[in-house]
């Protein structure tokens, strides 16, 4: 049998990682600044996330959601405390578009509606409705296909009001990305998501906080749109939730209640993901990763800013998005085979860094100096980095 082709693949086979290094079956050691795909949080095999497994595996590894599992209490407590909303209710599933899937559902369940606003280059998943409010037609199936989501431009309030305007009795719930990943680390306006918060608050419609990317600490605060100073209904969260683990959850506004039966999952909030989870949330608070994400990214990014052919630089904390010129369309290839850097990109030009939230400034140095060469040998003009 062969695999199922929807993968462009790197023909790179790693083996081995730690903190923010990757090794091939080669033995070539790469930087890696993708975090395969933001995922991992405290790097890789970190020695007391690799603890926190094992001894929960040589426990129980799994049971069902019909007993009660302390574990899953124990995480609850945990991200209240570190997220700041202790207040909040958590839902635990296995993926970003699960929770983003249960986040509409429940907000429908709330308010009885169908309507879903969505923005303009979102993603939000590939489960049928979190695709549905994805603006990427070239990934929704037909069967994915309804009328019941509203896309509009992204960050335009005008745009956003006359929505609510004409139909605000029927909107269900607004879904954002604080930062969009996919789209290209475009960040929305503080004022966009004040706008979205007063709004739901005023025709009862849910304000859907998509943090599945762009939260648990990647922005330099737990959530980014906490940069806003708003408190959302729900926020999703999973990707660097269990530093590669399959884990993710939705934290939900006390006014919205629960019922038996309503929202439901088979593996989420195992014994084996929540061990995964909790030892994420305490490595971050024991070594101050959402501070050093702030503080190395604003590093990078002002270090980026000086360097020649590089423009817009843009993002928040270890989620820093730049867009090069066509004369640099292989940068990331380059960065890559040439440097041994792992990055992302974003078409049509777009390089996205979505490290460990433990990155050193050494590790960026590193990057720093490895993409000077490499710009420096199509423009010939290197630019020290002060």
């Amino acid at each position: 049998m062969q695999l199922f082709d929807v993968y462009p693949l790197n023909d790179i086979t790693i083996v081995k990682a730690k903190g923010s290094y990757v090794w091939d079956q080669e033995g070539q050691q790469y930087l890696d600044l993708y975090g395969g795909h933001a995922v991992i949080s405290i790097g890789h095999t970190h020695p007391h996330y690799v603890q926190r497994i094992t001894d929960q595996l040589n426990k129980i590894g799994f049971y069902s959601n019909s007993v009660h599992i302390g574990l899953q209490t124990e995480l609850a407590d945990k991200l209240g405390k570190v997220s700041g909303r202790p207040d909040y209710q958590l839902f635990l599933c296995n993926s970003g578009a699960e929770a983003n899937e249960n986040a509409m559902k429940l907000a429908s369940f709330h308010n009885g509606r169908k309507k879903v606003v969505a923005f303009t280059k979102s993603f939000h998943g590939r489960t049928s409705l979190a695709v549905a409010v994805t603006d990427n037609p070239a990934i929704v199936a037909p069967v994915n296909q309804t009328d019941n989501v509203i896309f509009l431009p992204f960050n335009d309030e005008e745009a956003l009001e006359a929505c609510f305007l004409k139909q605000g009795d029927q909107i269900s719930s607004v879904i954002i990305e604080g930062i969009q990943g996919v789209g290209g680390i475009n960040e929305a306006s503080a004022s966009f998501l004040q706008k979205i918060s007063s709004l739901c608050k005023t025709h009862n419609s849910v304000f859907i906080a998509d943090s599945v990317q762009c939260g648990y600490g990647r922005s330099g605060k737990f959530f980014s749109h906490d940069h806003a100073g708003v408190d959302a209904d729900i926020y999703t969260m999973a990707k660097g939730m269990g530093n590669g683990f399959p884990v993710a959850g939705i934290m939900i506004a006390p006014h919205l209640k629960a019922k038996h039966g309503m929202l439901g999952t088979t593996f989420g909030g195992n014994y084996l993901a929540c061990a995964a989870a909790l030892a994420v949330l305490e490595v971050i608070e024991a070594e101050k990763l959402i501070a050093n994400a702030a503080s190395t990214g604003h590093y990078l990014m002002e270090a980026l800013k000086k360097l020649p052919l590089v423009k817009n630089v843009r993002g928040k904390g270890l989620m820093i998005g730049f867009d090069v010129p066509e004369s640099l369309k292989d940068l990331r290839k380059n960065l890559l085979f040439q440097q041994h850097v792992f990055t992302g990109e974003a078409k049509p030009n777009v390089i996205r860094l979505l490290p460990s939230l433990a990155l050193r400034k050494k590790d960026a140095d590193e990057f720093l100096e490895a993409i000077e060469e490499e710009i420096g040998q199509v423009s010939g003009a290197l630019k020290p980095v002060n």
